[in-house]
């Protein structure tokens, strides 16, 4: 029986087809809010060709990066609603309303949600060397001796930041958060034992597990990955319902038609979804997730919820 999600892609194709073609005689410009060559830039990328068949009009990548992704989505919040323009952005969406001032657009009221495409999971590592095999284990060496509670991050307001943050409140543990220039950065800084531990990306773990120089104590994904099925939830190591990581996803400029929307919608899901696509988002660590503008407009309200109070509670600034 095909799932809820397959059934609502199916239904949503099914009315892109019907209709007339979005702009067929202009390009839709797809705004990717980050710079070339990482996860967004070439998720977008991946997309566009398959869109543009579906949308009758070529869907050309273009990259506005800046400021956590507040450059591009400043840009698409002052852009006509009339479909010709859409914002490719990640979980900065949930994250920059709370961490930056004076910005000349509002998230919420100026951005419409179009769909969620792809998650992209995070992995908890330590140094191969370090004795810890489990998150429990890493917990307890982190309560007898606190000054081993020190993890990295891409930099502050990421979610490699906020993953961790969220894990050691819940856990009770004070820790100290290192914010890197990158996610290169980060790893180094693991792998010279400059810290302990980190959440990182599939992408950048991935070849440093297999070559044995970090080990993975978990991952932060509501249900086990298919790439590590050995690996074990952050959920089921004592944090049930812990489930956070970064996503990708599809917005329009606020106005823009429910019906201009909901084809957008169906022609990026149909792309996501390509049974080709698969083994191209397995290598960035992403796996597809649309499911329309209803969806993801509930899903952006819980998660704006949810990391508003995170970094009120950990009194987390850019300066920080």
């Amino acid at each position: 029986m095909p799932t809820p999600g397959a059934m609502l892609r199916r239904a949503l194709l099914a009315l892109t087809l019907a209709t007339p073609a979005l702009a067929q005689d202009r390009p839709v410009r797809l705004v990717i809010a980050f710079p070339p060559g990482g996860s967004t830039d070439i998720l977008g990328r991946l997309v566009a060709p398959r869109m543009s068949e579906l949308l009758g009009a070529v869907v050309t990548p273009e990259n506005r990066s800046g400021a956590s992704g507040a450059v591009g989505a400043g840009y698409v919040a002052q852009a006509a609603p009339d479909g010709a323009t859409l914002l490719l952005d990640s979980g900065g969406q949930s994250v920059n309303p709370f961490l930056l001032r004076g910005l000349a657009f509002d998230y919420v009221r100026d951005l419409a949600p179009v769909t969620l495409l792809a998650t992209l999971p995070l992995l908890l590592v330590v140094r191969a060397e370090f004795p810890a095999q489990d998150l429990p284990a890493l917990l307890a060496r982190l309560r007898a001796d606190p000054s081993q509670a020190r993890y990295g991050s891409v930099g502050v307001g990421a979610r490699t930041h906020l993953a961790m943050a969220a894990l050691l409140r819940r856990a009770g543990v004070a820790g100290e958060h290192v914010p890197y220039r990158g996610g290169a950065d980060q790893i180094a800084g693991l792998l010279r034992g400059d810290l302990p531990m980190g959440f990182t990306s599939v992408a950048l773990a991935a070849p440093l597990l297999r070559d044995g120089r970090l080990r993975a104590l978990g991952i932060s994904s509501a249900e086990r990955s298919t790439l590590y099925p050995d690996l074990p939830t952050v959920a089921e190591q004592g944090f049930a319902g812990f489930a956070m990581g970064d996503w990708l996803g599809l917005l329009a400029p606020a106005a823009t038609p429910a019906p201009t929307i909901a084809r957008v919608a169906a022609a990026a899901a149909d792309a996501v979804n390509q049974p080709a696509m698969r083994p191209r988002l397995d290598a960035l660590g992403l796996l597809p997730a649309a499911e329309g503008p209803e969806a993801f407009a509930r899903f952006l309200a819980a998660e704006r919820a949810f990391f508003g109070a995170l970094i009120r509670d950990e009194g987390i600034r850019l300066d920080s």
